[in-house]
């Protein structure tokens, strides 16, 4: 299980999540490449809450592949585009996450390569190694 990192001589975190995450030796990490709110039939919500959460699901599928689950992961970076999303993006992320919270960074961004996405999501998960 990873280790969240807190030190008392710096600013707590704004929300649910961990200033640092300190992976244990020998475990292996995931990296995801950024999801949008699209699923596997094309379908894309209208809400950016909706879209977080198709992201999220589209996320623990690749981390399923790997034998992994959201609770392995250790960082998210999460981009939305317009700060009126920061709320409902943060509502969806605390739903998915418990105790140890990962680190994450949320910044507002311009838009997306087509103008109905709302919000990107990439992980970074950390489990046990593989037996070769």
């Amino acid at each position: 299980m990873h280790k969240p990192l807190s030190p008392t001589t710096i600013h707590p975190p704004f929300s649910a999540y961990s200033n640092g995450v300190e992976v244990p030796q020998g475990q292996r990490l995931v990296f995801c490449s950024g999801q949008l709110g699209i699923d596997r039939h094309g379908r894309i919500p209208p809400t950016v809450g909706e879209q977080a959460a198709v992201a999220f699901d589209n996320v623990a599928a690749i981390l399923g592949e790997a034998g992994l689950g959201l609770e392995h992961v250790v960082r998210i970076n999460a981009f939305v585009t317009s700060r009126e999303h920061l709320k409902p993006y943060m509502e969806a992320r605390n739903t998915r996450f418990g105790q140890p919270l990962p680190a994450s960074t949320l910044v507002i961004v311009s838009g997306f390569s087509r103008p109905e996405f709302l919000v990107e999501i990439e992980v970074v998960a950390a489990g046990p190694a593989s037996e070769v």
